[in-house]
């Protein structure tokens, strides 16, 4: 999946909290991200501290649950339960999800749904 189609899956599936997403898809999610708020970070030094805290503030708050969303997705696809997202509430610890979300997805389906990257390997073809 490229950055195109990873940035309208990562909207499209706003409040998708089931199935899997692929490292690419994650990983180019990120990055849009990242590169959406080095944008608003440079528009708001230029609109001044009041208006641009607004705007960041907006902004974080626009893709808070979709970030949740595939990041609980990312976790499905190593077949580990959204709960692990938890960790990230625990500094230090949360490295571990990192590292989940740096490890290949499981091959085939898991009990999350399809391989995302669409190689069936199930014995019931």
């Amino acid at each position: 999946m490229g950055f195109v189609d990873a940035t309208k899956s990562f909207f499209a599936r706003y409040t998708d909290f089931s199935g899997r997403s692929s490292r690419s898809e994650y990983w180019w999610a990120f990055l849009a991200i990242m590169i959406g708020y080095l944008i608003i970070g440079l528009l708001s030094g230029l609109l001044g501290e009041t208006v641009g805290s607004i705007i960041i503030g907006i902004a974080l708050l626009a893709i808070l649950l979709p970030s949740i969303a595939i990041a609980i997705r990312r976790l499905h696809d190593t077949d580990r339960s959204g709960w692990w997202y938890l960790l990230s509430l625990v500094p230090l610890v949360s490295l571990v999800l990192l590292f989940f979300y740096c490890q290949k997805g499981t091959d085939g389906p898991n009990r999350f749904g399809p391989d995302p990257l669409g190689s069936d390997t199930s014995v019931f073809n």
